[in-house]
């Protein structure tokens, strides 16, 4: 017998399956062998099946970024549910979201000093909404999702027999795609999702829309005010209104888009997979049968309790998020004063936003993140007292500057933000506090932590001699005639 006919001589399946997954990584897995193929059998596994599998992970290679993430896959998800009732925007629908935009813009006029929107607000369809929100969902999702594919890869490796290691390895990219297009895919499903779910383009909360523009989905109109018995012109006007409160404030306040969208992915960051839960899902998991994965991504399983790091952090975000919503609230509720549903309507939209939907609660378990402003009604308490005390300008003032804007202890405690505010308005000076103990310091050239100087210790005024030649910060604010920023802009 010839030795070419040598039984086990051929190579084996387990060699057939290696040469497929070079294949795969050399960019033929529409090119299979079908004899190589139908060799798998001894395998028991189902060659047809392998081939679909490899054509769908490469089709997930090509569309990957470098951290091996499909995030058009995400996009396909989302605009797949977003588009699936076929809804569209009708020309009626425009004309009387356009017409409401027009009222709410004047009434805005008269309860905030911030200016208008340079470009018209828009009404969008679901998947437009997806279309220009998708962006930003992927930042801040980015880094939980390389988190998992990192560990997936991890787990793996540390599971396999040392006589597997060169194929895991091999393979790496493989396991980091199949893990980050899994979570791509649950993004998408939860974006599509929220699309059915938001009114307007600052419903939830973050900045999602680009720079300086509102939007209203008036598909979403029917479910919002089902159970309202409000007539449809003032569940318009009112979400008119507070759609382009939210964007004018983010394009007064360049710098708050970039603060909370930061905060987030900061948080985003800090989330770690539980290794323990992930290994054990790593002896079972199957790729050509990712259901598991899918099932453990989706509800949040991977992700172990939050640290005491991040606890902080989502306290800072949850106070960020609150003062925001809060300024929101109460100029809205000034702005549609005349409207005589605007009571019943807030009150659906604050239990709206504290409770969350379905999506939303979907979005919290896929990146540990819930993003609701749980102090809502404490900080719309303290924008009411400061507008009651100071008015809508120095209000509004407060958002010129990253560290003029209310902390967490202003939400707290009011009545000490009015008091300073009161005082400025009547143009006494603000009581000393460390920040300013610090510059008189700074300015006397000083070390760190040094002494206070002459004077600050028993709380009077502060020596100025030898701080330096020139004038002091207020005789300077008093001296230039347009350099200098005016002394109602030191923090408060």
């Amino acid at each position: 017998m010839a030795d070419d006919d040598t039984p086990g001589d051929g190579p084996s399946p387990e060699d057939d399956f290696q040469e497929l997954i070079r294949q795969l990584f050399g960019g033929s897995a529409g090119d299979f062998d079908p004899e190589q193929l139908s060799r798998l059998s001894g395998m028991n596994i189902d060659p047809a099946m392998m081939q679909a599998v490899m054509r769908q992970l490469q089709g997930a290679f090509e569309n990957a970024d470098e951290s091996g993430i499909s995030w058009d896959m995400a996009k396909r998800q989302a605009l797949h549910i977003a588009n699936q009732e076929g809804l569209g925007v009708t020309a009626g629908q425009r004309t009387d979201l356009d017409q409401a935009f027009s009222l709410a813009t004047l009434w805005l006029s008269e309860a905030t000093t911030i200016s208008e929107l340079p470009a018209p607000p828009v009404t969008l369809t679901r998947g437009a909404w997806v279309e220009a929100t998708l962006p930003v969902w992927e930042e801040l999702a980015a880094p939980v999702a390389t988190s998992i594919a990192d560990a997936l890869t991890t787990a793996l490796s540390e599971q396999a027999p040392e006589d597997m290691q060169g194929l895991v390895q091999g393979a790496g990219r493989l396991m980091r795609t199949v893990g980050g297009s899994l979570f791509a895919s649950q993004l998408g499903q939860v974006v599509g999702n929220l699309s059915k779910e938001v009114v307007s383009g600052g419903d939830v909360g973050i900045p999602l829309m680009p720079d300086g523009e509102a939007a209203i989905l008036p598909q979403n109109f029917a479910d919002f005010g089902r159970d309202l018995e409000v007539p449809d012109d003032q569940l318009a006007l009112y979400a008119a209104t507070r759609e382009l409160a939210h964007a004018r404030l983010f394009r007064h306040a360049r710098w708050l888009r970039l603060h909370v969208i930061s905060q987030v992915t900061d948080f985003a960051r800090g989330v770690h997979v539980d290794t323990d839960a992930l290994e054990d899902l790593a002896t079972r998991f199957d790729p050509s049968e990712p259901e598991e994965l899918r099932k453990a991504i989706e509800s949040g399983a991977l992700l172990p309790a939050r640290s005491e790091a991040q606890d902080a952090a989502l306290a800072r975000l949850e106070n960020l998020l609150a003062t925001i919503e809060g300024w929101v609230e109460v100029v809205t509720e000034d702005a549609t004063s005349r409207l005589p549903a605007a009571q019943r309507i807030a009150e659906a939209v604050r239990r709206r936003r504290a409770v969350g939907g379905p999506a939303e609660r979907a979005l919290g378990s896929l990146v540990g993140l819930e993003i609701r402003p749980r102090r809502m009604r404490e900080a719309a308490a303290m924008w009411r007292a400061v507008t009651d005390a100071v008015g809508p300008a120095a209000r509004d003032a407060l958002w010129d500057y990253p560290d003029l804007m209310p902390a967490a202890a202003d939400i707290d405690d009011p009545a000490a933000l009015v008091a300073r505010l009161e005082a400025r308005a009547r143009g006494e000076e603000p009581a000393r506090d460390e920040m300013d103990d610090a510059l008189a310091r700074l300015l006397a050239g000083e070390e760190p932590g040094a002494p206070a100087v002459r004077g600050e210790s028993d709380g009077a005024a502060p020596a100025t001699e030898g701080l330096s030649d020139g004038p002091s910060p207020d005789d300077a604010s008093d001296e230039d005639d347009g350099g200098s920023a005016p002394d109602d802009h030191r923090p408060v």
